[in-house]
This record gives structure tokens, sequence and C-alpha cells, in this order.
């Protein structure tokens, strides 16, 4: 087959869906299929991409790491000619999901549409954060996911989700899996020494985007309550992102600075070096649509703690393979880090065991057949119009740019404001 996969982020940016489309790619193409991805451009983007079109991009929207493409399908024509797609798979329902609809309909091809993010958790990088922009966001989202031929849905919270907010389209569970055998191994006692963590520590682990949507204030809160009880405890911590200073404040405020090690950006062999060098993996976040970071930790063997939340509940299994929370305190989190620090050695193993379990049934092999059979029913279908409900979300896209007007607007007129009443005073 030779898909076409169109996603506002990819890499050398850093997060869920970068790594999504990155990991099905490689997954399709090596079972024999062609993969174009439509990306855009970013800071380093590397010069010796294959079968990757680069769009140009506003960089750095508004203060976050994102970028901002523009839906420029014209400039896909010649090279989608000659790649001649058979389904155009969209990542995002905005900028390039424009795009992945127009090349769908043109081209009387089916629309796959994987809803990997929940939309209105990103709002507060919008002036004024409105409720009325979450509203309209939200049913922009459903109005896109109507218009598509099949829906991939990164968990079964979001699948039923998506239902109750009226997603008719149909909806099949697509998790992105883990490369299992990546993460099988690492030097993880190496790793320790070469980043100042001591041999006997318990070392409690993080991957993912700094950054508020992910909870990172609450998670640093909890870390720090339990530092403040454990002496043995270390924190590794692997990302950046806007909220990389909310940790290293929390932490030197407590007492706590050398005790957390913040190391950037990992590629393997060293991310998995890292989750090696972890006794148990924390993740709080409540904006996640699934738990890929939470599979990638468990495949190296090492339990979560994590709230429970979509995309969480369906990998930790309470005190199985680590420890779901329905309680959201700092105290909480941190006994629950405790007794899997409390553990003997018998029951720690178990522990792991099951964690690798859980990685093993969250496998890529296992999403990739689940999606390519998907692919291969739609396939030997016509692509569906959706005239009247296109029109409906068009209109809706209009009302959300002239929310974004007024917020922009207003956020404008309340910064000149505040310094002139401080150029008064």
């Amino acid at each position: 087959m030779n898909i076409v996969m169109l996603t506002n982020t990819f890499t050398p940016h850093v997060g869920g869906v970068a790594r999504s489309v990155e990991a099905f790619s490689a997954q399709y193409r090596t079972r024999g299929h062609r993969v174009l991805v439509v990306a855009p451009e970013f800071p380093d983007t590397p010069q010796d991409e294959v079968d990757v079109v680069r769009i140009p991009a506003i960089q750095n929207f508004n203060g976050s790491d994102f970028s901002v493409v523009l839906p420029v399908s014209g400039l896909l024509t010649e090279v989608l000619d000659e790649f001649r797609p058979e389904i155009v798979h969209s990542h995002h329902p905005y900028l390039l999901g424009v795009t992945a609809l127009r090349v769908a309909r043109y081209r009387h091809l089916p629309l796959v549409f994987t809803h990997h993010t929940r939309y209105e958790e990103y709002t507060h990088y919008v002036p004024g954060n409105a409720p009325m922009l979450r509203r309209f966001i939200i049913e922009a989202a459903v109005r896109y996911a109507n218009l598509a031929d099949q829906v991939f849905a990164p968990s079964e919270s979001i699948a039923e989700l998506l239902h109750k907010r009226g997603v008719t389209a149909a909806i099949q569970t697509v998790p992105t899996g883990v490369t299992v055998e990546h993460f099988a191994h690492g030097d993880g006692a190496r790793f320790r020494t070469l980043h100042d963590i001591p041999a006997d520590a318990f070392v409690v682990g993080h991957l993912g985007r700094l950054a508020p949507e992910k909870n990172i204030g609450f998670l640093a809160a909890a870390m720090t309550a339990y530092g403040k009880t454990e002496s043995r405890a270390h924190f590794l911590v692997i990302g950046t992102g806007p909220s990389s200073q909310t940790l290293h404040d929390s932490f030197h405020r407590e007492g706590l600075g050398a005790r957390l090690h913040i190391v950037g950006i990992l590629k393997q062999p060293d991310l998995s070096a890292a989750l090696h060098a972890m006794d148990v993996f924390a993740f709080a976040s409540r904006s996640e649509t699934q738990g890929m970071v939470l599979t990638e930790a468990m495949a190296a063997g090492v339990p979560a703690v994590a709230l429970d939340a979509p995309g969480a509940r369906e990998v930790v299994k309470d005190r199985s393979n680590g420890r779901l929370l329905q309680d959201e305190s700092a105290r909480t989190f941190a006994d629950a880090l405790q007794w899997i620090a409390n553990q003997p050695p018998e029951q720690r193993r178990a522990l792991e065991q099951a964690a690798r379990n859980t990685a093993a049934i969250f496998s890529m092999q296992n999403s990739a057949n689940t999606a390519l059979a998907c692919y291969e029913t739609l396939r030997a279908q016509t692509s569906t119009e959706h005239v009247e409900q296109e029109e409906r979300w068009r209109q809706l896209l209009d009302l959300i740019k002239v929310e974004w007007e007024i917020l922009k607007g207003i956020g404008s007129a309340t910064e000149s404001a505040l310094v002139k009443h401080d150029e008064a005073q």
C-alpha cells in the first residue's frame, strides 16, 4: 500500500504525535508498504530524510515549542501524483488536517483520522483561554472525525469519549505500540554513573514534554514530598519544555536540587539506558489519550505510579504492574512511590515482570496489525462524501478564527493598559 501521513508535528520535535507517526511509518515500511510523511519544517530538521515532505511553518507558536504549519495542499500536487497514495491518514483536525481532507476528497481516497490529542487541554497557549474557545475546539474535532472514513482512537477511554461527544464515524482503538526490543536492554548502572546518581539510590523517573498540560506542577509537588521523606530518592527526568523551570524551582526551594537530574532529550541507546536506571516511573498527566511513555518504561521492566486518567488506566494495573491512583494529592502519590520502594525483592521482580508483560500486549506489531487491517478494508471501499458536514466543519473553523482574534485583541489591550498603568506610577 501507499500511505500518506499528514501531521503538524514530526521529528525533530519531541512529543507523542511525532513519535507515533515515526513509529507507525517505520513499522509499515519494514512490511513492504510505502509511507510518505507530510510535516512542518522545524529547526534542525534532518537533511537526509527519505519520503518526507516539509511544509513551511511559523515556529514557536505563542511561546510554545510547537510550529504552526501553513495548509498548502498545492505544494504537494506533483509529489502526490508521483507517490500515488491509496490511503490518506490525518493526525490532526487543523492546519495540515485541512490539507489531508482536501487531498482525500480531490483524489477520492479514504481518509483516516487519529484523534491523538485532547485539544481543549492546550488552550492555555491561546490568549484568554476562554471556555467558548474550548467548546469550539471540541466541536471542530468531532465534526472533523465525522468527515473521516475511519477514526483511530489511541485508547478505549478516548474511543468512549468520542462516542459520547457525537462521533458517528467508525472508531477503532489503535494505540501507538511500543517496540519492545528497543527497550528490553540498557546499561542503567553506567547511566547512573555518568549522571552522578548513586548506585544504591531509589530512582523515580519521568519521560515526556515538560509542559503545563502534563500536570508538571503536581508532579513536582509529589516528587519533592517523597524526596523529603526518603533520603535515598533521586529523580531522573527525560525531556524538555516550558515547565522545566517549574521542576527546577520546586526542587531547589525544598533543598532537593542536588537530587534532581534533568537530562533533556535522549535517543537510543541512551533512552533505554536511562529507563533501566529507574526503579519506578512517575506519571501525573490527565491530558493524555494513551500511555505511550508508560509502555516504554514497562518494556524496560519499570513499574509505574500514575493518576487514574485516559491512557494511564489502560496500561497501569493497580498493585500488579504499579499503582493507579484515584486521589490527586501529593501525599498519596508519594506514599505510592514508597509502596514500590518497600516491596521485598520477590514482589519487586513480580512487578517488573508484570510491566514487561503489559508492554508485550501493547507491542508495535500488534498495533500495526490492527491499523493495516483497517487500511485494507478501506482500500476496497469508495471514500465517503460528507458535503453538508464538511461545510459545517469549515464554518466552525471560521468561528474559532474569530474567537482567536477576539481573544488576541483582548490580550493586546490588557497588556497595553498594564504598560500605561506602570508608566503612570
